[in-house]
């Protein structure tokens, strides 16, 4: 008896060894698989693997450098819950064999800010784009082209974003769900939708029901909306109604023109926030959001979307004509503000007088619209030099001429 209790205590030992490591190894091979198809975008760094006999299993101190930013997003911790053990090794083994239930975490994200955030910042090209002015724009400049950056979030008090996601599959649907501190959160409700790691096209095609999409901005509009207008030097309800012709030139660039109950949502949204509550198509034109060829056809349902808990009726968007945005030379041109001797602050200047501002704070905004700060180290005919402090010293970076858009320098205003 003493013998029998003595192997079954080793048996269990054995087999409770074996489950430990075989998830180990497994979820490092998945990892290492990950890492490797994201080679192209960034780094992926695991950190420390641990799990459960319930089956689950935690990754902690991970974190992901994307090549396009400065800083890496840290992850403190991500767990995977498949429900038991034995549907743990089948999903590791074959994600492409999930279980009907199954739950991921992941808490303490932490993304720090810098006023310059992407590394492209150097280069004269942005991301790809089909040559159609954008659809939104927030623009934190008497330049209505400079949109708001990360440098404006620094300005506004937000030094970092914090929060967490939960993803959860059940029978009835996905269900995902983004929080973060002090700056809003995002629910997502998709019945019938079931996630392929492997083909994200058959997730998509998954369901024919519509996702109902919360979000809440937690004040963040608001903020924002007073901050652009001052910095642009407008009233809000003006800025406002600045990105909301944008927003309409955008959609009539693509043939498309918003009801009037739309554009008042949109406006209601830059200048208040709140929760926000939409029924979105995946892979359907316009995400689901009814399209008429004409005014008479407009009349039937419009677009499944509450605003702080009351439906909005007449939502949709009209098919019309393209319309190219015919922009003055004039209008491309930046602002200049009324200079005051009394003040300092950013005034624009041209590329030829650079060379009279060497070891003075500059600020260059390129043509994807990046902006960089730093003091102006050299001029020649090709490149210009800022130098920026990191890690307690300055580095200096080269940029081409042909990719600056906007030269301004901090120093006290002229007398007019």
């Amino acid at each position: 008896m003493k013998r029998l209790l003595t192997m079954l205590i080793v048996l269990v030992l054995i087999g409770f060894v074996g489950f430990k490591a075989s998830v180990w190894w497994l979820a490092n091979q998945r990892l290492a698989e990950a890492r490797t198809a994201l080679d192209a975008w960034g780094v992926l760094q695991r950190g420390t693997i641990s799990s459960g006999i319930d089956g689950h299993l935690v990754l902690a101190g991970s974190s992901w450098q994307d090549f396009r930013l400065n800083r890496p997003l840290e992850i403190g911790r991500m767990e995977f819950d498949a429900g038991s053990p034995v549907d743990l090794l089948t999903s590791l083994a074959d994600p492409a064999r999930l279980p009907g239930n199954w739950k991921f975490q992941a808490e303490g994200l932490g993304l720090l800010l810098e006023a310059t955030m992407f590394r492209n910042w150097v280069t004269a090209d942005g991301d790809d784009r089909e040559g159609e002015p954008a659809v939104f724009v927030l623009s934190c400049a008497p330049d209505p082209r400079q949109q708001i950056g990360s440098g404006d979030l620094m300005r506004m008090g937000i030094t970092g974003l914090a929060g967490e996601f939960m993803l959860r599959q059940s029978p009835d649907g996905l269900h995902a769900e983004l929080s973060t501190a002090g700056t809003g959160s995002i629910d997502m409700d998709w019945p019938g939708g079931r996630l392929d790691p492997g083909q994200p096209d058959n997730t998509l095609a998954s369901s024919p029901e519509p996702m109902h999409v919360t979000l809440r901005d937690g004040g963040l509009m608001r903020r924002v909306a007073a901050y652009c207008a001052r910095e642009a030097g407008l009233e809000p309800p003006e800025w406002a109604g600045r990105a909301l012709n944008a927003f309409r030139q955008g959609l009539e660039a693509r043939g498309l023109m918003a009801s009037k109950q739309l554009l008042a949502l949109y406006r209601q949204w830059l200048l208040e926030g709140g929760e926000l509550t939409a029924a979105i198509q995946p892979g359907a034109p316009a995400f689901g959001i009814p399209v008429y060829a004409s005014a008479s056809e407009a009349s039937g349902s419009g677009w499944n979307v509450e605003y702080n808990g009351a439906v909005v009726p007449d939502v949709y968007l009209q098919e019309v004509a393209t319309v190219a945005p015919q922009t003055s030379k004039e209008a491309l041109e930046p602002i200049a503000p009324r200079e005051n001797p009394e003040v300092e602050g950013w005034y624009a200047d041209t590329l030829e007088n650079a060379g009279s501002w060497i070891g003075r704070k500059v600020r260059v905004t390129l043509s994807n619209d990046n902006v960089v700060e730093g003091r102006l180290v050299s001029v020649s005919d090709r490149e210009f030099e800022v130098a920026r402090v990191v890690a307690g010293g300055e580095v200096a970076y080269p940029m081409l001429q042909r990719a600056i858009a906007k030269f301004e320098v901090w120093r006290r205003g002229r007398t007019q």
